[in-house]
């Protein structure tokens, strides 16, 4: 795969350190692709990549091609049928799709993918940037088997474990109740924090107590100091977090279920998106929880 070239289009955060963390073992990263010309530009100087002006030139460059884009729409403008599109140049690709989307839209990518003469899989994230970088991620993949072990080797270089899911679509729906059920936590975990401070007890020893009782969780371990002392450096961002809430209770909501607890999480993220708040990490959701927080505006 090595010679072939790896291309990526998305360079936030965390397609910008898998590209570094492929680079830094040995793979060559021939073109990246942003929609912002200058992160384009810069993460090209810095890996000696090519800067590519569009998504087609990438596929152009590259035999494998990781996507890392914000949502349905950006997933569905990188495949449409334009002359910017990675299928102008998708014969013998493979599309390794890490976007957080609606399951759907990894199917209908698949399709077109294989309508060109490609493979696409999608190796969804449940980690964050340090692990990104640290080539640490845990992914779970959904796609056709033989696409996957096209690429696992390179795919190991970027996770701790691979985890093979199903079909298309599978492993997006299992990153949707990953993503959903961590939101709750979080959402809960802020509000006993905001209450218990309410309660003028001290959020230290509170949080000792839940680590050693029914109230742990891992989002206690990565997110309780920080909503403690109001630190929301974004790993994974309230927007991103609404985002994926809703993906979930869209798939609840086609099967006719509630989901109450996960539609009042989207609400509260909604509400932080509303307030401005929507690049604070998800930890951020206690500054709706806290009363002296909360009264002051956030």
């Amino acid at each position: 795969m090595s010679a072939e070239g790896i291309g990526i289009v998305g360079l936030g955060r965390m397609g910008a350190n898998m590209a570094r963390r492929l680079r830094d073992v040995g793979y060559d990263v021939t073109a990246v692709y942003d929609i912002r010309p200058e992160t384009t530009a810069e993460l090209a100087g810095e890996l000696g990549a090519h800067a590519a002006s569009s998504p087609a030139e990438v596929a152009e460059r590259a035999g494998a091609i990781i996507t890392v884009v914000s949502d349905d729409a950006a997933m569905e403008r990188i495949f449409d049928d334009g002359a910017a599109s990675l299928l102008r140049h998708a014969q013998d690709r493979i599309f390794v799709n890490c976007a957080t989307v609606t399951p759907s839209v990894h199917v209908e990518i698949e399709r077109r993918a294989e309508a060109h003469g490609a493979q696409s899989i999608e190796a969804c994230m449940a980690s964050s940037i340090t692990q990104a970088r640290d080539g640490t991620l845990y992914l779970m993949i959904g796609g056709r088997r033989d696409a996957f072990e096209r690429v696992r080797p390179m795919l190991e270089t970027l996770s701790k474990s691979l985890r093979y899911i199903g079909a298309a679509g599978h492993a997006a729906k299992v990153k949707a109740l990953v993503n959903m059920v961590m939101n709750i936590n979080t959402a809960g975990l802020a509000e006993g924090l905001g209450l218990g401070d309410a309660l003028g007890l001290d959020l230290t020893m509170l949080r000792e107590v839940f680590a050693e009782t029914g109230a742990a969780s891992r989002v206690l371990e990565t997110d309780g100091a920080d909503m403690q002392n109001r630190e929301h450096d974004v790993y994974f961002s309230a927007a991103h977090a609404a985002k994926d809430t809703h993906i979930a209770t869209a798939l609840a909501g086609d099967l006719q279920l509630r989901l109450p607890l996960a539609e009042a999480t989207a609400r509260q993220y909604d509400a932080m998106i509303a307030l401005g708040l929507g690049e604070l990490d998800k930890s951020g959701i206690a500054e709706l929880t806290f009363r002296e927080r909360a009264t002051a505006g956030a």
